[in-house]
């Protein structure tokens, strides 16, 4: 899975042609270390129709604060440069690919 900063999201989010499912995370946050493998997984299954990121928080808060991201994990679904769909908290992978159904 990519990691992105705040100094390439635009060139790996924003100007991506496939939509974009990004993990706002953390490494002091346990359910975001419960979803690695789950995004792991999604990203090998679905990577022809969807671009799977994570975006560490801390370390990029200029993005973190553009989003008005406050809680981890948060995911954004990005399609064309716009944000589509915001949904927070852990999730198992069925649940996360019916939310995502609409946009892949």
């Amino acid at each position: 899975m990519t990691e992105v900063t705040d100094a390439d999201f635009a060139a790996e989010v924003i100007g991506a042609e496939l939509p974009v499912l990004v993990e706002f995370t953390a490494d002091w946050c346990p359910p975001c270390r419960q979803m690695a493998p789950v995004l792991s997984a999604l990203a090998a299954e679905q990577g022809e129709r969807l671009k799977v990121v994570q975006l560490n928080v801390d370390a990029n808060p200029a993005t973190t604060n553009a989003y008005k991201v406050l809680s981890m994990p948060t995911f954004m679904v990005f399609r064309d440069g716009e944000p589509l769909r915001s949904m927070v908290g852990a999730r198992p992978k069925r649940r996360l690919l019916e939310e995502l159904a609409e946009v892949i």
